[in-house]
């Protein structure tokens, strides 16, 4: 698999769904394979840097590429940019939000693709 793309209905307003999943202080508490992740500024803007720590100790960087203040941002492994993630969200009319996930690789396969399991802890973590 070369992409994934997955879709929740978040029941919370869009500029706080997007504030709290731009954070990198709030990652580990929805991304389960995330121990601890920071940016090299904040505010963040195109150009930072995601820095993220997995259980195995293991750090990756990620570049900020896209950012649209509460409708997208897409993160790039960095420096090789092989690795892509897209956060797009889309305000609904009873005040929550569509939030979608993509993620895709130019060359070879997704090695780890994430889940729905994933994007539920998201919800339940913001709803609660």
């Amino acid at each position: 698999m070369k992409s994934n793309t997955l879709t929740i209905v978040i029941n919370k307003p869009v500029e706080e769904v997007f504030t709290f999943i731009l954070d990198p202080a709030n990652t580990a508490k929805w991304v389960s394979s995330i121990e601890t992740e920071e940016t090299n500024e904040w505010p963040v803007k195109v150009g930072s840097i995601y820095r993220n720590s997995g259980k195995d100790g293991i750090w990756s960087q990620f570049e900020l590429t896209e950012l649209s203040t509460n409708t997208l941002f897409t993160l790039v492994s960095y420096p090789d940019k092989d690795f892509f993630v897209r956060y797009q969200l889309k305000a609904l009319a009873d005040n929550s939000t569509e939030f979608k996930y993509d993620e895709w690789v130019e060359t070879g396969a997704l090695d780890d693709p994430f889940t729905l399991e994933g994007l539920t802890e998201l919800k339940t973590v913001l709803e609660t």
